[in-house]
């Protein structure tokens, strides 16, 4: 049982390392972002499921599955907003970025010179 546990907790550290790697190594703030929501997430829910495992009881399943019911929820509305927020407010997309979607369909926030 505890080899099962090691692996899952192997893996969840995996993709929190690889989230922070993607903080540190991608180009802008949407693609840092992006690597935050979504390997972060994925690692601390797989954390989660180790807890739930490990704990063996009931009320520790029922703490684990509220929280990642609101991971699930939170993370991906949070992370859009931020991002609409950061692209309302001219933050630049990494030069080599090939789609801008919002281009032309969201009003933006004026550029003072401060």
């Amino acid at each position: 049982m505890s080899l099962l546990l090691s692996i899952i907790l192997i893996i969840g550290a995996a993709f929190t390392t690889i989230a922070a790697i993607g903080l540190i190594r991608f180009p802008d703030f949407y693609t840092r972002m992006h690597a935050a929501t979504k390997a972060g997430a994925f690692g601390g829910i797989i954390i989660l499921l180790l807890c739930a495992f490990y704990f063996a009881s009931l009320k520790v399943a029922i703490i684990v599955f509220v929280n990642i019911i609101f991971f699930y929820f939170t993370a991906p509305v949070a992370a859009h907003m931020i991002a609409r927020s950061a692209y309302i407010n001219r933050v630049k997309q990494w030069k080599g970025s090939k789609a801008d979607e919002l281009k032309g369909n969201i009003t933006l926030k004026h550029h003072h010179d401060d």
